[in-house]
């Protein structure tokens, strides 16, 4: 399979599996679903060489901070390669799409007459 069809299988598996359906998608209003899916691009070597700081911290502003945006149970990262963890950014990516597109279309107004 190519990229494409990989990130489209892993998107299939998340809501078939994982029950990750468009509704539950569409609860993620902040950008959680594309910030989830930047951090399974960026690749470990580079979360492993940045400095991590609490907040509060004086260097707070100068020192990266993982922005996973779920709680710790969710994150899988450490378990996949590095192409697992592009395919599952993939499908991320895509579930943000498909929820930013539904939340562009207006919903039909009830009709008075019924």
């Amino acid at each position: 399979m190519n990229g494409i069809e990989l990130i489209a299988q892993e998107r299939q598996r998340q809501i078939e599996k994982e029950g990750w359906t468009p509704e539950h998608d569409d609860q993620h209003v902040n950008g959680e679903l594309a910030i989830a899916a930047c951090c399974y691009a960026t690749p470990i070597e580079i979360r492993a060489r940045l400095p991590v700081c609490e907040p509060g911290d004086v260097f707070t502003k100068l020192a990266w901070r993982d922005p996973w945006p779920w709680e710790a149970e969710w994150d899988k990262r450490e378990t996949h390669d590095r192409l697992r963890s592009l395919i599952i950014a993939g499908a991320l990516i895509a579930a943000e799409i498909d929820r930013l597109k539904r939340a562009a279309t207006p919903t039909p107004a009830a009709d008075p007459a019924e």
